[in-house]
Protein backbone atom coordinates (compact mmCIF):
# COMPACT_ATOMS: atom_id res chain seq x y z
CA UNK A 1 0.00 0.00 0.00
CA UNK A 2 1.50 3.23 -0.95
CA UNK A 3 1.72 6.27 1.56
CA UNK A 4 1.05 9.71 0.34
CA UNK A 5 3.96 11.58 0.22
CA UNK A 6 5.04 14.80 2.72
CA UNK A 7 4.91 18.00 0.40
CA UNK A 8 6.33 21.59 1.60
CA UNK A 9 3.50 23.74 0.62
CA UNK A 10 4.32 27.92 1.42
CA UNK A 11 1.09 28.75 2.61
CA UNK A 12 1.91 31.50 4.75
CA UNK A 13 5.01 30.02 5.56
CA UNK A 14 2.88 27.44 7.10
CA UNK A 15 3.93 23.71 5.93
CA UNK A 16 1.05 21.44 4.88
CA UNK A 17 2.42 17.88 5.81
CA UNK A 18 0.15 14.75 5.21
CA UNK A 19 1.25 11.40 5.76
CA UNK A 20 -0.94 8.81 5.76
CA UNK A 21 -1.80 5.01 4.68
CA UNK A 22 -4.49 4.38 1.87
CA UNK A 23 -7.41 2.58 3.21
CA UNK A 24 -7.41 -0.73 3.25
CA UNK A 25 -9.31 -2.71 0.72
CA UNK A 26 -8.73 -6.12 -0.73
CA UNK A 27 -8.34 -5.36 -3.95
CA UNK A 28 -5.83 -2.35 -3.09
CA UNK A 29 -3.65 -1.10 -6.19
CA UNK A 30 -1.16 1.55 -5.94
CA UNK A 31 -0.21 1.78 -9.20
CA UNK A 32 -1.24 5.57 -9.96
CA UNK A 33 -0.28 6.91 -6.57
CA UNK A 34 2.17 9.26 -8.23
CA UNK A 35 3.05 12.99 -6.41
CA UNK A 36 2.05 16.24 -7.50
CA UNK A 37 4.47 17.90 -10.46
CA UNK A 38 5.30 21.27 -8.73
CA UNK A 39 4.55 22.78 -5.45
CA UNK A 40 4.83 26.71 -6.15
CA UNK A 41 2.22 28.75 -3.57
CA UNK A 42 2.99 31.32 -1.65
CA UNK A 43 1.85 33.56 0.69
CA UNK A 44 -2.17 32.83 1.22
CA UNK A 45 -4.56 32.20 3.80
CA UNK A 46 -6.91 28.75 4.43
CA UNK A 47 -10.08 30.66 6.18
CA UNK A 48 -12.34 32.30 4.28
CA UNK A 49 -15.02 32.50 6.12
CA UNK A 50 -17.87 30.30 7.25
CA UNK A 51 -19.36 29.59 3.28
CA UNK A 52 -22.24 29.81 1.46
CA UNK A 53 -25.63 30.48 3.41
CA UNK A 54 -27.99 28.01 3.18
CA UNK A 55 -30.47 28.08 0.83
CA UNK A 56 -34.60 27.84 2.31
CA UNK A 57 -36.14 27.50 -0.53
CA UNK A 58 -34.28 24.60 -1.82
CA UNK A 59 -34.84 20.64 -0.57
CA UNK A 60 -31.62 20.04 1.58
CA UNK A 61 -28.06 21.60 2.22
CA UNK A 62 -25.87 20.09 -0.38
CA UNK A 63 -27.36 18.58 -3.77
CA UNK A 64 -30.81 20.04 -4.10
CA UNK A 65 -28.94 22.12 -7.05
CA UNK A 66 -26.51 21.91 -9.95
CA UNK A 67 -23.16 22.07 -9.02
CA UNK A 68 -24.10 21.57 -5.17
CA UNK A 69 -25.39 24.85 -3.43
CA UNK A 70 -26.05 28.17 -4.47
CA UNK A 71 -22.43 29.46 -4.71
CA UNK A 72 -21.70 26.39 -6.77
CA UNK A 73 -18.93 25.59 -4.98
CA UNK A 74 -18.80 21.51 -6.04
CA UNK A 75 -18.24 20.81 -2.45
CA UNK A 76 -19.64 18.20 -0.52
CA UNK A 77 -19.52 16.73 3.35
CA UNK A 78 -19.76 13.13 2.47
CA UNK A 79 -16.98 10.68 3.53
CA UNK A 80 -15.51 8.94 0.65
CA UNK A 81 -12.90 7.27 1.52
CA UNK A 82 -9.25 6.88 0.64
CA UNK A 83 -7.97 3.50 -1.50
CA UNK A 84 -8.11 1.81 -4.57
CA UNK A 85 -11.26 -0.02 -5.51
CA UNK A 86 -12.05 -2.08 -9.26
CA UNK A 87 -16.18 -1.63 -9.35
CA UNK A 88 -18.41 -3.33 -12.16
CA UNK A 89 -20.71 -0.43 -13.16
CA UNK A 90 -23.09 -3.38 -14.44
CA UNK A 91 -23.43 -5.19 -10.88
CA UNK A 92 -24.16 -2.10 -9.32
CA UNK A 93 -27.91 -0.96 -8.14
CA UNK A 94 -28.63 1.40 -11.27
CA UNK A 95 -31.08 3.99 -12.76
CA UNK A 96 -31.36 3.43 -16.76
CA UNK A 97 -31.65 6.28 -18.07
CA UNK A 98 -30.37 9.30 -20.69
CA UNK A 99 -28.28 9.28 -22.49
CA UNK A 100 -25.99 11.49 -19.95
CA UNK A 101 -27.69 11.49 -16.36
CA UNK A 102 -26.60 15.38 -14.95
CA UNK A 103 -27.27 14.71 -11.59
CA UNK A 104 -28.94 13.10 -8.71
CA UNK A 105 -30.74 15.57 -7.04
CA UNK A 106 -31.67 15.74 -3.14
CA UNK A 107 -35.26 15.57 -2.14
CA UNK A 108 -36.83 16.63 0.59
CA UNK A 109 -36.17 13.33 2.52
CA UNK A 110 -33.12 11.92 3.41
CA UNK A 111 -34.68 8.58 1.97
CA UNK A 112 -35.09 9.46 -1.79
CA UNK A 113 -33.57 11.34 -4.34
CA UNK A 114 -34.66 12.78 -7.70
CA UNK A 115 -32.34 12.03 -11.03
CA UNK A 116 -32.32 14.76 -13.75
CA UNK A 117 -31.53 13.19 -16.92
CA UNK A 118 -31.81 14.17 -20.95
CA UNK A 119 -34.92 11.81 -20.99
CA UNK A 120 -36.26 13.24 -17.87
CA UNK A 121 -36.79 12.71 -13.85
CA UNK A 122 -36.97 9.59 -11.84
CA UNK A 123 -37.25 9.23 -7.76
CA UNK A 124 -35.18 6.87 -6.45
CA UNK A 125 -34.65 5.53 -2.62
CA UNK A 126 -31.27 5.36 -1.48
CA UNK A 127 -32.16 4.15 1.56
CA UNK A 128 -30.17 1.09 3.40
CA UNK A 129 -27.86 0.70 0.97
CA UNK A 130 -29.76 0.66 -2.08
CA UNK A 131 -30.66 3.14 -5.29
CA UNK A 132 -34.03 1.60 -6.43
CA UNK A 133 -36.24 3.49 -8.47
CA UNK A 134 -39.73 4.01 -7.53
CA UNK A 135 -40.94 6.78 -9.75
CA UNK A 136 -40.75 8.01 -13.68
CA UNK A 137 -41.93 10.46 -15.61
CA UNK A 138 -40.10 11.38 -19.19
CA UNK A 139 -40.49 14.79 -20.28
CA UNK A 140 -43.10 15.72 -22.89
CA UNK A 141 -41.64 16.18 -26.04
CA UNK A 142 -38.43 14.66 -25.25
CA UNK A 143 -38.10 11.25 -26.94
CA UNK A 144 -38.09 8.37 -24.59
CA UNK A 145 -34.62 5.67 -25.08
CA UNK A 146 -35.28 2.75 -23.78
CA UNK A 147 -32.98 1.34 -21.05
CA UNK A 148 -31.92 -1.57 -23.59
CA UNK A 149 -31.51 1.02 -26.93
CA UNK A 150 -29.21 2.56 -23.99
CA UNK A 151 -26.78 -0.51 -23.05
CA UNK A 152 -26.90 -1.57 -26.43
CA UNK A 153 -24.66 1.71 -27.57
CA UNK A 154 -23.04 1.63 -24.08
CA UNK A 155 -21.86 -1.90 -24.59
CA UNK A 156 -19.94 -1.57 -27.69
CA UNK A 157 -16.41 -0.97 -27.75
CA UNK A 158 -15.97 1.78 -30.22
CA UNK A 159 -13.08 1.98 -32.40
CA UNK A 160 -13.77 5.26 -34.87
CA UNK A 161 -16.17 7.97 -34.19
CA UNK A 162 -18.10 6.77 -37.54
CA UNK A 163 -19.43 3.89 -35.66
CA UNK A 164 -20.84 6.06 -32.34
CA UNK A 165 -22.62 7.95 -34.65
CA UNK A 166 -24.14 5.12 -36.49
CA UNK A 167 -25.00 3.94 -33.63
CA UNK A 168 -26.81 6.34 -32.17
CA UNK A 169 -28.57 7.03 -35.24
CA UNK A 170 -29.68 3.29 -35.19
CA UNK A 171 -30.45 3.11 -31.34
CA UNK A 172 -30.94 6.45 -30.00
CA UNK A 173 -33.38 7.69 -33.17
CA UNK A 174 -30.11 9.99 -34.23
CA UNK A 175 -30.45 12.03 -30.99
CA UNK A 176 -27.21 15.33 -31.12
CA UNK A 177 -26.08 17.26 -28.67
CA UNK A 178 -29.07 19.43 -28.07
CA UNK A 179 -30.08 16.50 -25.85
CA UNK A 180 -27.28 17.19 -23.52
CA UNK A 181 -29.23 20.89 -22.71
CA UNK A 182 -32.17 18.95 -21.32
CA UNK A 183 -32.32 19.24 -16.88
CA UNK A 184 -28.55 20.16 -17.51
CA UNK A 185 -28.78 22.92 -14.49
CA UNK A 186 -32.13 22.31 -12.53
CA UNK A 187 -33.06 22.47 -8.77
CA UNK A 188 -35.69 21.12 -6.10
CA UNK A 189 -37.53 23.31 -3.86
CA UNK A 190 -38.71 22.76 -0.20
CA UNK A 191 -42.21 21.36 -1.65
CA UNK A 192 -40.16 18.90 -3.29
CA UNK A 193 -40.49 19.51 -6.53
CA UNK A 194 -37.71 19.52 -9.52
CA UNK A 195 -37.63 22.20 -12.03
CA UNK A 196 -36.69 21.10 -15.28
CA UNK A 197 -35.54 22.84 -18.48
CA UNK A 198 -35.45 21.84 -21.99
CA UNK A 199 -33.08 22.51 -25.54
CA UNK A 200 -35.92 24.47 -26.96
CA UNK A 201 -36.63 26.24 -23.97
CA UNK A 202 -39.90 24.57 -22.11
CA UNK A 203 -39.76 24.61 -18.06
CA UNK A 204 -41.49 22.26 -16.23
CA UNK A 205 -41.71 21.61 -12.37
CA UNK A 206 -42.29 17.69 -11.75
CA UNK A 207 -43.79 16.74 -8.66
CA UNK A 208 -45.10 13.70 -6.71
CA UNK A 209 -48.53 12.80 -7.38
CA UNK A 210 -48.78 11.54 -3.89
CA UNK A 211 -45.60 13.22 -1.38
CA UNK A 212 -47.01 10.57 1.00
CA UNK A 213 -46.89 7.00 -1.39
CA UNK A 214 -44.31 8.25 -4.14
CA UNK A 215 -44.87 4.86 -5.72
CA UNK A 216 -47.91 6.55 -6.85
CA UNK A 217 -45.97 8.43 -9.94
CA UNK A 218 -44.89 11.61 -10.62
CA UNK A 219 -46.92 14.35 -12.34
CA UNK A 220 -46.44 17.83 -14.22
CA UNK A 221 -47.20 20.90 -11.60
CA UNK A 222 -46.56 23.34 -14.49
CA UNK A 223 -45.18 23.62 -17.39
CA UNK A 224 -44.10 27.19 -19.65
CA UNK A 225 -42.85 28.12 -23.05
CA UNK A 226 -40.39 30.56 -22.79
CA UNK A 227 -39.61 31.51 -26.30
CA UNK A 228 -41.57 34.09 -25.90
CA UNK A 229 -39.37 36.11 -23.55
CA UNK A 230 -36.41 35.71 -25.94
CA UNK A 231 -35.41 36.90 -29.61
CA UNK A 232 -35.53 35.49 -32.70
CA UNK A 233 -31.72 35.70 -33.76
CA UNK A 234 -29.06 32.93 -33.50
CA UNK A 235 -26.73 33.39 -31.22
CA UNK A 236 -22.85 33.62 -31.55
CA UNK A 237 -23.10 29.33 -30.94
CA UNK A 238 -25.05 29.13 -34.06
CA UNK A 239 -28.09 27.99 -31.93
CA UNK A 240 -31.94 29.90 -31.23
CA UNK A 241 -31.54 31.56 -27.93
CA UNK A 242 -32.48 28.62 -25.12
CA UNK A 243 -32.63 28.57 -21.53
CA UNK A 244 -29.69 27.07 -20.16
CA UNK A 245 -29.65 27.45 -16.13
CA UNK A 246 -32.20 27.59 -13.45
CA UNK A 247 -31.26 28.71 -10.21
CA UNK A 248 -33.46 30.46 -6.64
CA UNK A 249 -33.09 33.24 -5.09
CA UNK A 250 -32.97 33.44 -1.38
CA UNK A 251 -36.41 34.56 -1.24
CA UNK A 252 -37.72 32.15 -3.11
CA UNK A 253 -38.01 33.64 -6.87
CA UNK A 254 -36.73 31.48 -9.49
CA UNK A 255 -33.94 32.68 -11.70
CA UNK A 256 -33.81 31.50 -15.34
CA UNK A 257 -30.31 32.30 -17.53
CA UNK A 258 -30.99 31.84 -21.34
CA UNK A 259 -28.38 32.52 -23.82
CA UNK A 260 -29.16 36.29 -23.80
CA UNK A 261 -30.35 37.37 -20.26
CA UNK A 262 -32.29 36.58 -16.75
CA UNK A 263 -35.90 35.87 -16.21
CA UNK A 264 -37.10 35.89 -12.38
CA UNK A 265 -40.41 34.81 -11.73
CA UNK A 266 -42.63 33.37 -8.67
CA UNK A 267 -41.83 29.97 -7.55
CA UNK A 268 -45.03 29.06 -9.64
CA UNK A 269 -43.98 30.60 -12.76
CA UNK A 270 -47.19 32.27 -12.40
CA UNK A 271 -47.46 35.80 -14.11
CA UNK A 272 -45.14 37.85 -16.07
CA UNK A 273 -41.79 37.83 -15.26
CA UNK A 274 -38.71 40.80 -14.52
CA UNK A 275 -36.49 40.28 -17.48
CA UNK A 276 -32.98 41.65 -18.09
CA UNK A 277 -31.31 41.26 -21.97
CA UNK A 278 -27.55 41.21 -22.38
CA UNK A 279 -25.60 42.59 -25.56
CA UNK A 280 -26.59 40.66 -28.93
CA UNK A 281 -22.70 39.85 -29.46
CA UNK A 282 -22.86 37.91 -26.37
CA UNK A 283 -23.82 34.04 -25.40
CA UNK A 284 -24.52 32.63 -22.04
CA UNK A 285 -23.96 28.92 -22.08
CA UNK A 286 -23.51 28.20 -18.14
CA UNK A 287 -25.84 28.75 -15.37
CA UNK A 288 -25.12 31.04 -12.27
CA UNK A 289 -24.29 31.50 -8.84
CA UNK A 290 -26.78 33.45 -6.11
CA UNK A 291 -25.94 34.69 -2.95
CA UNK A 292 -28.36 35.60 -0.08
CA UNK A 293 -28.54 39.69 -0.53
CA UNK A 294 -30.06 39.26 -4.28
CA UNK A 295 -26.60 38.74 -6.21
CA UNK A 296 -26.92 36.87 -9.23
CA UNK A 297 -23.25 36.10 -11.13
CA UNK A 298 -23.61 35.04 -14.39
CA UNK A 299 -20.98 35.28 -17.44
CA UNK A 300 -21.68 35.76 -21.20
CA UNK A 301 -18.65 34.44 -23.43
CA UNK A 302 -17.44 38.07 -23.12
CA UNK A 303 -18.57 39.39 -20.12
CA UNK A 304 -18.86 38.68 -16.13
CA UNK A 305 -21.78 40.29 -14.57
CA UNK A 306 -23.56 40.23 -11.08
CA UNK A 307 -26.88 41.19 -11.47
CA UNK A 308 -29.45 41.68 -8.42
CA UNK A 309 -32.74 40.84 -7.55
CA UNK A 310 -34.33 43.75 -5.27
CA UNK A 311 -37.13 41.30 -4.21
CA UNK A 312 -39.16 43.30 -6.92
CA UNK A 313 -36.86 43.77 -10.15
CA UNK A 314 -33.86 42.54 -11.98
CA UNK A 315 -31.61 45.77 -11.32
CA UNK A 316 -28.08 46.54 -13.54
CA UNK A 317 -27.18 49.23 -11.79
CA UNK A 318 -24.69 49.97 -9.53
CA UNK A 319 -26.60 52.00 -6.73
CA UNK A 320 -28.06 48.50 -6.21
CA UNK A 321 -24.50 46.37 -6.32
CA UNK A 322 -24.58 45.24 -9.62
CA UNK A 323 -21.48 45.51 -12.12
CA UNK A 324 -20.39 44.35 -15.30
CA UNK A 325 -16.62 43.39 -16.65
CA UNK A 326 -15.38 42.20 -20.14
CA UNK A 327 -12.71 39.06 -19.48
CA UNK A 328 -10.22 37.48 -22.13
CA UNK A 329 -12.05 35.08 -24.62
CA UNK A 330 -10.14 32.94 -27.31
CA UNK A 331 -11.46 30.84 -30.05
CA UNK A 332 -13.97 27.77 -29.89
CA UNK A 333 -11.95 24.26 -29.12
CA UNK A 334 -12.53 21.11 -30.76
CA UNK A 335 -13.99 18.93 -28.07
CA UNK A 336 -15.96 19.07 -25.01
CA UNK A 337 -16.29 22.59 -24.54
CA UNK A 338 -18.86 25.04 -25.89
CA UNK A 339 -18.22 28.85 -27.16
CA UNK A 340 -14.99 31.09 -27.20
CA UNK A 341 -15.78 32.14 -23.45
CA UNK A 342 -15.85 30.53 -20.14
CA UNK A 343 -16.88 26.95 -19.73
CA UNK A 344 -17.36 27.69 -16.17
CA UNK A 345 -20.64 28.64 -14.49
CA UNK A 346 -19.14 31.14 -12.04
CA UNK A 347 -18.43 30.00 -8.56
CA UNK A 348 -18.26 32.03 -5.26
CA UNK A 349 -15.53 32.27 -2.63
CA UNK A 350 -14.96 34.07 0.47
CA UNK A 351 -17.26 35.40 2.86
CA UNK A 352 -18.03 37.97 5.68
CA UNK A 353 -17.10 41.61 5.93
CA UNK A 354 -12.91 41.03 7.43
CA UNK A 355 -12.56 38.27 3.77
CA UNK A 356 -12.21 38.73 0.34
CA UNK A 357 -15.54 38.28 -1.48
CA UNK A 358 -15.01 36.52 -4.91
CA UNK A 359 -16.60 34.97 -7.88
CA UNK A 360 -14.19 33.08 -9.66
CA UNK A 361 -14.23 31.72 -13.59
CA UNK A 362 -11.86 30.17 -16.29
CA UNK A 363 -11.28 32.35 -19.01
CA UNK A 364 -12.03 31.98 -22.58
CA UNK A 365 -8.26 32.30 -23.44
CA UNK A 366 -6.77 29.71 -25.80
CA UNK A 367 -4.63 28.91 -22.09
CA UNK A 368 -7.24 29.92 -19.96
CA UNK A 369 -6.73 31.53 -16.79
CA UNK A 370 -8.11 31.42 -13.56
CA UNK A 371 -9.99 34.79 -12.73
CA UNK A 372 -11.40 36.29 -9.20
CA UNK A 373 -13.99 39.32 -9.49
CA UNK A 374 -14.35 41.54 -6.60
CA UNK A 375 -18.35 40.55 -6.00
CA UNK A 376 -19.08 43.51 -3.72
CA UNK A 377 -16.79 46.22 -2.94
CA UNK A 378 -13.78 47.08 -4.38
CA UNK A 379 -11.22 47.27 -1.52
CA UNK A 380 -10.17 50.81 -1.51
CA UNK A 381 -6.79 51.78 -3.27
CA UNK A 382 -6.78 48.87 -5.30
CA UNK A 383 -5.11 48.83 -8.53
CA UNK A 384 -5.73 47.15 -11.67
CA UNK A 385 -4.15 44.21 -11.98
CA UNK A 386 -1.33 44.39 -15.07
CA UNK A 387 -3.50 42.28 -18.14
CA UNK A 388 -7.35 42.51 -16.55
CA UNK A 389 -9.29 44.20 -18.28
CA UNK A 390 -10.76 46.25 -15.25
CA UNK A 391 -10.04 46.73 -11.75
CA UNK A 392 -13.36 44.59 -10.94
CA UNK A 393 -10.87 41.79 -11.52
CA UNK A 394 -8.92 40.83 -8.24
CA UNK A 395 -6.08 38.79 -9.89
CA UNK A 396 -5.63 36.53 -12.83
CA UNK A 397 -3.58 33.47 -13.38
CA UNK A 398 -2.75 31.64 -15.82
CA UNK A 399 -3.43 27.87 -15.85
CA UNK A 400 -0.63 25.43 -17.17
CA UNK A 401 -2.47 22.20 -15.69
CA UNK A 402 0.98 20.45 -15.41
CA UNK A 403 1.29 20.35 -18.94
CA UNK A 404 5.10 20.32 -19.84
CA UNK A 405 4.66 20.73 -23.31
CA UNK A 406 2.24 23.54 -23.88
CA UNK A 407 -0.75 22.09 -26.59
CA UNK A 408 -2.74 24.28 -28.36
CA UNK A 409 -5.59 24.77 -26.03
CA UNK A 410 -5.87 24.71 -21.75
CA UNK A 411 -9.28 24.90 -21.40
CA UNK A 412 -12.45 23.96 -19.26
CA UNK A 413 -16.04 22.96 -19.94
CA UNK A 414 -16.24 22.75 -16.11
CA UNK A 415 -16.88 25.37 -13.09
CA UNK A 416 -14.36 25.55 -10.92
CA UNK A 417 -14.33 23.61 -7.18
CA UNK A 418 -14.25 25.78 -4.22
CA UNK A 419 -13.15 24.87 -0.98
CA UNK A 420 -12.34 27.34 1.62
CA UNK A 421 -9.72 29.75 -0.08
CA UNK A 422 -8.77 27.00 -2.21
CA UNK A 423 -9.80 26.55 -5.81
CA UNK A 424 -9.50 23.32 -8.43
CA UNK A 425 -9.35 23.47 -12.43
CA UNK A 426 -9.22 20.76 -14.57
CA UNK A 427 -7.95 21.00 -18.66
CA UNK A 428 -10.64 19.40 -21.19
CA UNK A 429 -9.34 19.59 -24.39
CA UNK A 430 -7.59 16.18 -25.46
CA UNK A 431 -6.06 15.35 -29.29
CA UNK A 432 -8.85 14.54 -30.72
CA UNK A 433 -12.67 16.47 -31.16
CA UNK A 434 -15.93 15.55 -32.41
CA UNK A 435 -18.47 18.97 -34.18
CA UNK A 436 -21.34 16.64 -32.21
CA UNK A 437 -20.49 17.05 -28.24
CA UNK A 438 -23.05 14.17 -27.91
CA UNK A 439 -20.79 11.68 -30.40
CA UNK A 440 -17.77 14.19 -28.67
CA UNK A 441 -18.08 13.28 -25.17
CA UNK A 442 -18.78 8.84 -25.91
CA UNK A 443 -15.35 9.05 -27.95
CA UNK A 444 -13.34 11.03 -25.70
CA UNK A 445 -11.26 8.60 -24.40
CA UNK A 446 -11.78 5.66 -25.86
CA UNK A 447 -11.67 6.41 -29.07
CA UNK A 448 -9.93 10.29 -29.41
CA UNK A 449 -7.03 10.78 -26.71
CA UNK A 450 -7.93 11.98 -23.94
CA UNK A 451 -7.15 15.49 -21.69
CA UNK A 452 -4.21 15.27 -19.14
CA UNK A 453 -4.01 18.08 -16.49
CA UNK A 454 -5.43 19.75 -13.65
CA UNK A 455 -4.09 22.37 -11.32
CA UNK A 456 -4.63 23.55 -7.75
CA UNK A 457 -4.60 27.14 -6.76
CA UNK A 458 -4.85 29.17 -3.56
CA UNK A 459 -5.88 32.94 -2.86
CA UNK A 460 -3.93 34.92 -0.98
CA UNK A 461 -6.05 37.51 0.56
CA UNK A 462 -2.81 39.34 1.99
CA UNK A 463 -1.84 40.09 -1.28
CA UNK A 464 -4.83 39.99 -3.20
CA UNK A 465 -3.82 37.46 -5.59
CA UNK A 466 -4.02 34.06 -6.99
CA UNK A 467 -0.80 31.02 -5.94
CA UNK A 468 -0.77 27.80 -7.56
CA UNK A 469 -0.46 24.75 -5.44
CA UNK A 470 0.15 21.96 -7.50
CA UNK A 471 -0.81 20.69 -10.68
CA UNK A 472 -0.78 17.05 -11.74
CA UNK A 473 -0.09 16.67 -15.55
CA UNK A 474 -0.54 13.38 -15.94
CA UNK A 475 -4.21 12.44 -14.68
CA UNK A 476 -7.07 12.55 -16.84
CA UNK A 477 -10.11 14.45 -16.79
CA UNK A 478 -12.44 14.07 -19.48
CA UNK A 479 -15.85 15.86 -19.43
CA UNK A 480 -17.04 14.80 -15.81
CA UNK A 481 -17.42 17.74 -13.40
CA UNK A 482 -15.03 17.22 -10.44
CA UNK A 483 -16.05 17.83 -6.70
CA UNK A 484 -14.61 17.68 -3.38
CA UNK A 485 -15.76 15.91 -0.31
CA UNK A 486 -15.11 18.41 2.54
CA UNK A 487 -14.65 15.39 5.01
CA UNK A 488 -12.09 13.59 3.50
CA UNK A 489 -10.04 16.13 2.05
CA UNK A 490 -10.00 14.77 -2.15
CA UNK A 491 -10.86 16.10 -4.98
CA UNK A 492 -12.53 13.80 -7.71
CA UNK A 493 -12.50 13.08 -11.12
CA UNK A 494 -13.38 10.86 -14.11
CA UNK A 495 -10.67 9.89 -16.77
CA UNK A 496 -10.23 7.20 -18.90
CA UNK A 497 -6.63 5.07 -19.95
CA UNK A 498 -6.45 2.48 -21.87
CA UNK A 499 -4.86 0.24 -19.38
CA UNK A 500 -7.62 0.33 -16.81
CA UNK A 501 -10.18 1.70 -18.71
CA UNK A 502 -13.03 4.48 -16.99
CA UNK A 503 -12.49 5.32 -13.45
CA UNK A 504 -12.91 8.07 -10.46
CA UNK A 505 -9.51 9.44 -9.52
CA UNK A 506 -9.20 11.50 -6.23
CA UNK A 507 -6.39 13.75 -5.23
CA UNK A 508 -5.30 14.93 -2.30
CA UNK A 509 -6.64 18.67 -2.33
CA UNK A 510 -3.63 19.91 0.08
CA UNK A 511 -0.70 17.81 -1.83
CA UNK A 512 -1.73 16.53 -5.21
CA UNK A 513 -1.18 13.42 -4.64
CA UNK A 514 -3.34 10.54 -5.96
CA UNK A 515 -5.22 8.73 -2.78
CA UNK A 516 -8.45 7.60 -4.49
CA UNK A 517 -9.17 5.16 -7.50
CA UNK A 518 -12.61 3.53 -8.03
CA UNK A 519 -11.61 1.69 -11.18
CA UNK A 520 -14.59 1.10 -13.75
CA UNK A 521 -12.73 -0.89 -16.22
CA UNK A 522 -13.69 -0.58 -20.23
CA UNK A 523 -17.38 -0.30 -19.50
CA UNK A 524 -18.76 3.07 -20.89
CA UNK A 525 -21.08 3.41 -17.86
CA UNK A 526 -17.48 4.38 -16.13
CA UNK A 527 -18.01 7.65 -18.80
CA UNK A 528 -19.52 10.65 -16.35
CA UNK A 529 -19.98 12.55 -19.80
CA UNK A 530 -20.42 16.05 -18.29
CA UNK A 531 -22.52 15.00 -15.15
CA UNK A 532 -20.95 15.25 -11.52
CA UNK A 533 -19.35 13.63 -8.80
CA UNK A 534 -21.46 12.90 -6.00
CA UNK A 535 -21.32 11.33 -2.48
CA UNK A 536 -23.31 9.37 -0.17
CA UNK A 537 -23.44 9.59 3.55
CA UNK A 538 -22.17 5.80 3.60
CA UNK A 539 -19.32 6.80 2.28
CA UNK A 540 -20.10 5.22 -1.30
CA UNK A 541 -20.13 7.21 -4.29
CA UNK A 542 -23.00 8.25 -6.10
CA UNK A 543 -22.00 8.21 -9.76
CA UNK A 544 -24.11 9.69 -12.70
CA UNK A 545 -22.84 7.56 -15.77
CA UNK A 546 -23.85 8.39 -19.36
CA UNK A 547 -26.33 5.82 -18.88
CA UNK A 548 -28.37 6.38 -15.71
CA UNK A 549 -26.72 6.99 -12.37
CA UNK A 550 -25.52 4.10 -10.04
CA UNK A 551 -24.48 3.50 -6.53
CA UNK A 552 -20.57 2.32 -6.57
CA UNK A 553 -20.42 0.02 -3.55
CA UNK A 554 -17.28 1.25 -2.24
CA UNK A 555 -17.74 1.93 1.71
CA UNK A 556 -18.57 -1.82 2.35
CA UNK A 557 -21.50 -1.13 4.62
Amino acid sequence: MSKVKRLSIGLTALTLAATGTLAACSNADSSSSGAASSTKAEGGDSSSGSGPARNPYLAADHYAITHLDSAQSDSFPDPIPRGTFHIDPKAMPRVPVGPVSIMTLASTSDKYRWISSTAGVRYVDVSDGGFKEVAALDTPGVAPISPQALDRVLDQNFTDAGQIKNAIAEDWGGADWTRIANGVYGLVDKDNRVYFNTFDSQLYIFGLKNKDKPEDGIEVVKHIDLKQYMGNELTTLGTPENVVGVSMTYDGHVVVAYSRGLLVFDRDLDGTPQQVRFGGDETVSNSMANDEHGGIYIASDKVMRKVVWTGSELSTEESDGAWSSPYDFGRQPPAVKFGIGTGSTPTLMGYGKDNDELVVITDGADHMKLVAFWRNKIPEGFAQKPGAKSNRIADQIEVTAGETDKPEFIQSEQSVVVNGYGAFVVQNIGAGGEPDRLVDVLANGPVDAPPHGMQRFEWDPKAHKWNSVWERGDVVSTSMVPATSTDTGIVFVNGYSKADGWEVTGLDWKTGETVHRTIFGQSNLGNGAYAIVEGLPNGDILFNSVGGPFRAKIAGK
